[in-house]
């Protein structure tokens, strides 16, 4: 075999580059080849040339490098699902779901849990109480609890693909220590998944506490939310209310309404509440009728204006009255000091309503 130049591969210019790096490293002499020398960058391939007896040496080495190579390339991004769990009576409510959008998607499942490690223990002898550091013995407790309750909770789930109840998707366990309130926001702030689907106490007794971290992370995450109460009433999506304020940025989340929830072909309401009902009310609620008939002509539509701003009661009397399934709303992330003390229709409809919620931060 003569020492005349063969071409080993076709590449970009960068890409050849590379490999001639390589090689030359690997004791192979290389060239590149390129009809426009002055800007070699600018070419579609170059050729990458070696002399025909190191062929079949250079052959396994760029084969194995640019296996190596293909794996280090960035995936394309997988879409996720959040759903935050406390093994409490909300986790099939939200998992039933949770695999419902997934299998629409194409996403993964993540279960959140966050699991809390107190900072000491309490006593009590003789109604003296005392405290005492937390021990190895009970951090190790904890923990071995945390991950007995989501193998319990995973091999559940894998029962149910099994059987067939829920469709076969993707899902993880991500686990979590702290405070739930502070760990869960940051976390779907920091993922910004798809969609995050979380429960929530609705219109119960003292549900102020149960319900604040569902309605923090709706009011802080750029995610959309959905929100399940635990009396919801209907499983399904055939009528939506959209309450709308009339904003432009509301047709952008009525299209993500619709493209999440199409496959039920649903009846929409949009419903525009207000302290006082005006005749540019009237005005805005005919434009907004004129455009879903141009762009949605197949959706069946209904129109509603309630004198009553941000006043949760009467908004979810409304939802009853009209046996509304799903009421779909768009908000914007506040600052911490209105949340406080000015709490949004988020935050009052997550505590108030019986009625599943799907929020859109546009």
């Amino acid at each position: 075999m003569n020492d005349k130049l063969v071409t080993l591969a076709i590449r970009t210019y960068q890409r050849a580059q590379m490999i001639k790096a390589v090689l030359t490293n690997n004791g192979i002499p290389t060239e590149i080849h390129n009809l426009n020398l002055e800007n070699p960058e600018m070419a579609v391939g170059v050729r990458v040339r070696i002399k025909e007896s190191d062929l079949p040496q250079a052959l396994k080495i760029v084969e194995s490098v640019e296996k190596e190579w293909e794996k280090e390339t960035p995936k394309k991004e997988v879409k996720t699902i959040v759903i935050p769990i406390d093994f409490a009576d909300m986790v099939e409510k939200t998992i039933d779901y949770g695999f419902l959008f997934a299998k629409k998607l194409n996403a993964v499942v993540e279960f959140l849990y966050v699991y809390y490690i107190p900072a000491f223990t309490i006593t009590s002898n003789n109604d003296i109480s005392t405290y005492s550091l937390t021990d190895n013995e009970l951090l190790r407790r904890i923990i071995t609890s945390a991950k007995a309750d989501t193998e319990n909770l995973k091999n559940r789930i894998n029962k149910r693909i099994e059987s067939g109840e829920l469709p076969k998707v993707r899902f993880e366990f991500i686990m979590k220590q702290g405070v739930p309130d502070e760990i869960i926001p940051e976390y779907c702030k920091k993922k910004k998944p798809h969609l995050i689907i979380m429960g929530t106490s609705g219109r119960r007794p003292n549900n102020e506490l149960i319900g604040s971290v569902t309605a923090e992370v709706i009011e802080t995450s750029e995610s959309p939310v959905l929100a399940i109460p635990v009396l919801m009433q209907s499983n399904t999506f055939k009528r939506i209310g959209f309450l709308t304020n009339f904003d432009q940025k509301d047709l952008i989340a009525i299209d993500k309404t619709i493209e999440l929830f199409k496959d039920e072909a649903p009846e929409l309401f949009f419903i525009h509440s207000s302290d006082k009902i005006e005749a540019w009310d009237e005005v805005m609620i005919s434009g907004i009728k004129a455009y879903f008939s141009n762009h949605y002509p197949e959706l069946k539509t209904n129109y509603s204006l309630i004198a009553a701003h941000n006043a949760p009661e009467q908004i979810e009397n409304y939802l009853q009255l009209n046996n509304i399934d799903l009421l779909a709303f768009n908000t914007r992330k506040r600052r911490l000091f209105s949340r406080l003390f000015n709490p949004g229709l988020a935050y009052k409809m997550v505590l108030h309503s019986n009625t599943m919620l799907f929020v859109t931060h546009v």
